[in-house]
């Protein structure tokens, strides 16, 4: 930075500058603030199920195929079947056999709020054992 003096000779006028040393640091601040900040606005979870590989059971129980479409249509079997129906379908299946087993297929694009509500229909049904069908994975 340059200065002019104040001794008596009056020769030299003072210069005008700007000070580089504060915006430095508050550059150097604002570039450290968005270091840090940026990975954490770029944060997501990337969710894409189902595929899994697993073995499947040796013994056979009864087994009920719900399926859930992507436009959140519920099929018992092949059969279509509303929400209500398909706690007394299972119910009933539930009665039957004590070992009744649930397979869900549910799209991809469906609800979880209909997976969840199946679910639960499910299990006031008596039905413990419940299992998503998923397509194999690689290995």
């Amino acid at each position: 930075m340059a200065m002019g003096s104040f001794n008596g000779t009056g020769s030299q006028m003072p210069t005008a500058e700007i000070n580089m040393t504060p915006l430095v640091d508050v550059m150097l601040v604002l570039l450290i603030i968005f270091m840090i900040t940026a990975p954490l606005m770029t944060h997501s979870v990337k969710v894409d199920l189902p595929r899994a590989a697993s073995t499947p059971t040796p013994e056979k129980p009864m087994t009920l195929q719900v399926s859930i479409t992507a436009d959140n249509r519920i099929f018992l079997g092949s059969d279509p079947i509303d929400s209500g129906t398909l706690e007394t379908r299972l119910r009933e299946a539930a009665n039957q056999d004590a070992n009744v087993e649930l397979h869900l297929k549910a799209d991809r694009d469906s609800r979880y709020e209909s997976v969840a509500e199946t679910m639960s229909a499910a299990r006031r049904a008596g039905i413990g054992k419940i299992g998503f069908v998923t397509q194999p994975g690689e290995k």
